[in-house]
């Protein structure tokens, strides 16, 4: 039979910003039940952490204990294998894996090599765009008017994004809309397309200036504009709108 061999283990709390000192409830209250659920009886039993006990249930403890907190300095709590109360204690606390969880250092950074793959993933798809893709995920992402704006520009905003948030970047190079909301902002850029008071978007060219459609407030205006302009009442005015756009181009 193999017998387990007991380490040294180390914790630490779920939270980005971790408090200097953080106190975990060791014993069963009513602010803070401290149960937990026994699957070979299907009961809960009181948890309540000794250091003089053999046991983490109140129900095999004796009357005799010595209670001690237990403190989790600058986030992290490091417990000896001599300690295999306070291990077992803590891997069957109510909070365990939601305010804390034990250090793993091998899926740490299993999720770390994941993560650096998916970055060098963003930044080979960023260089990789054409002039046309750049310019699309310029206007989609950042409000640019690219026509004000240098290609180097553009490029390092792209890079950076893509370097600075890579899975939001992939989604967005991936979406189909994409293109859709690109030339929604290039009408708007042309002055095809303008925007007025509560959130009404007018025809701009020089046959029709009436009323295209209303944004609900709160919305994306290029989606909005957008999924019109693909509708079955839109489809004409989209074919017209791109036929001005390649004369102005």
């Amino acid at each position: 039979m193999k017998t387990e061999k007991f380490v040294d283990k180390t914790y630490r709390l779920t939270r980005n910003a971790a408090p200097l000192s953080y106190m975990l409830p060791t014993r069963h209250t009513n602010r803070f039940p401290l149960l937990h659920f026994d699957d070979e009886t299907g009961v809960n039993r009181e948890l309540r952490y000794a250091r003089n006990q053999k046991s983490i249930y109140v129900d095999e403890q004796d009357g005799h204990v010595v209670l001690e907190p237990i403190i989790f300095e600058d986030g992290f709590l490091r417990v000896p294998k001599t300690n295999q109360v306070l291990q077992q204690f803590l891997e069957n606390h109510p909070l365990y894996g939601k305010r804390f969880e034990r250090l793993d250092s091998e899926k740490d950074a299993g999720e770390h090599v994941e993560q650096l793959n998916i970055e060098v993933d963003a930044l080979i798809e960023a260089r990789q765009l054409s002039l046309d893709q750049v310019e699309s995920i310029s206007r989609v992402l950042f409000n640019h008017n690219v026509a004000k704006m240098s290609t180097a520009e553009l490029k390092r905003d792209i890079l950076v994004y893509a370097r600075t948030y890579p899975e939001e970047f992939l989604n967005v190079v991936s979406d189909p809309e994409l293109k859709h909301q690109s030339r929604v902002q290039q009408f708007f850029e042309e002055g095809l397309l303008v925007k007025k008071k509560g959130g009404a978007i007018h025809f701009n060219t020089k046959s029709n200036k009436k009323r295209m459609l209303i944004a609900p407030m709160g919305e994306d205006v290029n989606m909005i504009v957008s999924a019109h302009l693909q509708s079955d009442d839109g489809i004409e005015s989209l074919k017209l709108l791109e036929k001005l756009l390649s004369k102005n181009e």
